[in-house]
């Protein structure tokens, strides 16, 4: 297994010995029970057995959990990965397919066998579940972003668990998600959700090799305070596309924008409702959220990148005041040239002159429009404080 180091932040305690294991215990018991939305997203090496037939006692246990968790008041949507896996187990296909035709066909058969356990699971627990398929290009346009969440805030309502998945049966390579870590991030973000749960096959994030001596969990990473020695794998799991890279940079950006998230091993008993009542200290890593939250807009654009339709180069003045402590538009005075094709109310990347990418944001002008108005005193800002998001 190899595994690449990469640079990451992380609390370094300054207590020692059974004080530090106090201060934990506080710290989670204060945060864990004050979650009331959370997302949980489970993935597909925990849900298979490794001949990858779905695992129906693990799949029960967990729906139990989150029926406790319902009926204590949380509200909890379940991002599922094992569609694709449990369908490869039920089918062969009768000719060589392209890998997006064998996920499409695995998809349309899995998804169905997946979705059933589900219902009869989660009825066993008195508690109704529903089924939400989903593409990444439904995130790209407003209008169907707020659709989308106006959906699953009415089954949340009516006590109804949504059940997400990625919709592979219509999706193409350009637009997949790079796994179910970035739709649940997506979702968790979209929902304005407290708290996300990724279930892993391994506890979280360590120092070096989980198997190697010395080794050690990193408990707690803070949004800012840095350190160094920490190694993620690189390694994707047989039925799946992600991996504990992808895991860190969407728990990453979701505590930038004030939600809590956890990385834990989704073979350990009682796991969830572990995490959310503070019992037996169970081993996981805490992504610490940033105290201010994103606004609704800014969290969308946040995940937009995928979806620019062009880019404005901007001078360096226009970067000064827009990486100043104030609130301020981008205007066309500050733009010095355009990229790409799009028109008023299209997602942009935002550069300067040294091509670094400063933020996204939902233009008020098309492409031709700013053609010929950049470098002007257009009084109209080329994208309004409200709809700028700055990385």
């Amino acid at each position: 297994m190899n595994f690449n180091p990469i640079k990451i932040r992380r609390i370094k305690p300054k207590t020692k010995g059974k004080k530090l294991g106090l201060i934990q215990l506080i710290f989670f018991m204060i945060n864990s029970l004050s979650y009331k939305k959370i997302v949980v997203k489970v993935g597909s090496n925990v849900l298979t057995k490794p001949d990858g037939m779905l695992n129906i006692s693990r799949m029960a246990h967990l729906v139990e959990q989150i029926a406790q968790l319902k009926k204590e008041g949380v509200q909890v949507i379940l991002v599922t990965s094992g569609a694709v896996a449990a369908g490869r187990a039920e089918v062969e296909s009768l000719k060589k397919l392209d890998p997006i035709s064998s996920r499409q066909l695995w998809s349309a058969v899995g998804q169905v066998k997946l979705i059933n356990h589900y219902a009869d699971l989660f009825h066993k627990q008195g508690v109704i579940c529903a089924q939400v398929l989903t593409t990444k290009e439904n995130f790209g346009d407003r209008h169907h972003y707020l659709n989308m969440r106006n959906c699953m805030q009415t089954l949340l309502e009516n006590d109804v668990i949504p059940v997400v998945n990625e919709n592979d049966t219509i999706s193409v390579t350009e637009l997949m998600f790079t796994d179910n870590d970035e739709l649940s991030g997506l979702i968790a973000s979209m929902m304005d959700m407290e708290a996300l749960i990724i279930l892993s096959n391994v506890d979280g994030l360590y120092t070096s090799a989980p198997d190697q001596p010395g080794s050690e969990l990193i408990r707690i990473i803070h949004p800012h305070r840095t350190t160094e020695g920490i190694s993620i794998s690189a390694t994707k799991s047989d039925f799946g596309r992600g991996g504990m890279l992808t895991k860190y940079h969407i728990a990453s950006k979701l505590a930038g924008q004030g939600i809590s998230v956890y990385i834990a091993n989704g073979f350990k008993e009682r796991i969830l409702t572990d995490i959310l009542h503070s019992m037996n200290q169970p081993a996981f890593t805490h992504f610490l959220p940033a105290a201010k939250k994103s606004s609704g807009v800014r969290k969308w654009l946040s995940h937009s990148d995928d979806f620019a339709r062009g880019e404005v180069v901007i001078n360096e003045g226009a970067r000064t005041a827009l990486l100043s402590d104030k609130a301020v538009s981008l205007l066309m005075i500050g733009i010095t040239s355009v990229t790409g094709y799009f028109k008023e109310g299209d997602i942009v990347r935002i550069k300067d002159g040294m091509g670094n990418l400063l933020g996204l944001g939902k233009t008020s002008f098309s492409s031709d429009e700013t053609m010929v108005e950049k470098g002007g005193k257009k009084t109209k800002p080329f994208i309004h404080y409200d709809y700028l998001y700055l990385v």
